[in-house]
């Protein structure tokens, strides 16, 4: 393909990729709630001639030359939104353009990477000289981490090589993501007057577990995502001020890193507190990718920079080499009058082109 008309096919590309983001903007999409924007990115590769499948709020497509015996790269990014806090002065469903700015509800996350990823499937969808085939899964539920997104369309498709996950890094490379577990705690005591000697205090049980998680540093220490953390977010206990209370349930979140799996953080955890535990999900797992893998090689040729990162996404639920990456900032997720630059998605698109060429 010559120069001249690759980058003129990278400027359509660009152009319709903010078309479909106003238009995704203009179409609540609550977790749970994508049935119009599936609908609309099912518009998006019907014009396209691009063949694709469904599952609940899930779409999915692959190049035209799917080949078996290639090995496949996913591109993966969401297309709910949280709830508009009360903070917005603006429409949050209005895709409003002002000083270079997109405006709108999920515009920055996700929206912007997930325009950027289609656009950049299309740009390889009917090339034929490809060593790997790519598939482009635009998901569902991520902003809950549900379990009828990205985690009902994997067993669909074919074993993955890597993926790229969209979610605003400014384009950096998270080569690792922290995992995400959360243990309902019981301490268990015996009942009694309050005014009497009697009974065994949960309470104080509790507290000598809850020191026990303020003071611990687990000794191996991740490279990139530094030491797991852990904080008790929620305790509760008693029924009336007169009676020793015989239970105390605590909550630990646990921010996991790749050093453990998270059945080990579990078997640790509870070998050093006398209190009962019991995990919420064991799903959100430590994702990470090597520092010598071609795409992150790619990129950091390209002079972005490698890091950790703390949050997760749904990077959490797959079991490959995964990187985040994405156009947006992170810090603008979630935030009232959420915006996303337009230069941002062109530029997106750009290096994800590029990365990949160095790769495929």
């Amino acid at each position: 393909m010559a120069q001249s008309t690759t980058l003129e096919n990278i400027q359509v590309l660009s152009q319709e990729a903010v078309q479909l983001l106003k238009n995704l903007i203009q179409t609540p999409s609550l977790s749970k709630e994508e049935q119009g924007t599936a609908l609309l990115i099912e518009d998006y590769f019907e014009k396209k001639g691009i063949p694709f499948e469904r599952k609940k709020n899930n779409i999915w497509a692959y190049n035209k030359f799917f080949a078996a015996d290639k090995p496949t790269i996913l591109l993966n990014s969401h297309h709910d939104t949280v709830k508009a806090n009360k903070s917005w002065t603006l429409n949050p469903f209005e895709a409003l353009v002002k000083d270079g700015k997109l405006y709108g509800l999920g515009s920055n996350d996700a929206g912007g990477c997930l325009v950027s990823l289609i656009a950049t499937f299309c740009y390889f969808y009917d090339r034929s000289d490809l060593a790997y085939n790519v598939v482009i899964a635009a998901t569902a539920e991520e902003e809950i981490s549900g379990k009828e997104g990205l985690e009902i369309v994997i067993p669909e498709l074919p074993p993955i090589s890597f993926a790229i996950v969209g979610e605003p890094t400014e384009m950096q490379l998270a080569v690792a993501e922290k995992g995400l577990l959360v243990l309902d705690c019981t301490a268990r005591g015996v009942s009694g007057h309050a005014a009497r000697e009697e009974g065994e205090n949960a309470i104080y049980k509790a507290l000598k577990d809850i020191q026990w998680v303020a003071n611990y540093k687990f000794p191996k220490v991740s490279p990139t995502l530094g030491p797991i953390k852990m904080s008790v977010t929620l305790i509760q206990s008693g029924t009336q001020h007169n009676v020793v209370p015989d239970a105390c349930a605590f909550t630990i979140d646990v921010r996991a890193t790749e050093q453990y799996t998270l059945e080990e953080l579990i078997d640790i955890i509870q070998a050093n507190i006398g209190s009962e535990v019991s995990a919420r999900s064991i799903r959100l797992r430590p994702s990470s990718i090597p520092m010598d893998h071609p795409i992150v090689q790619a990129g950091l040729k390209l002079g972005r920079i490698a890091y950790g990162s703390p949050t997760t996404s749904d990077q959490a639920l797959l079991d490959c080499p995964s990187l985040k990456m994405g156009p947006g900032h992170s810090a603008r997720s979630h935030s009232a009058d959420e915006y996303i630059y337009l230069h941002e998605i062109e530029a997106g698109i750009n290096q994800y082109i590029s990365m990949l060429e160095d790769v495929i």
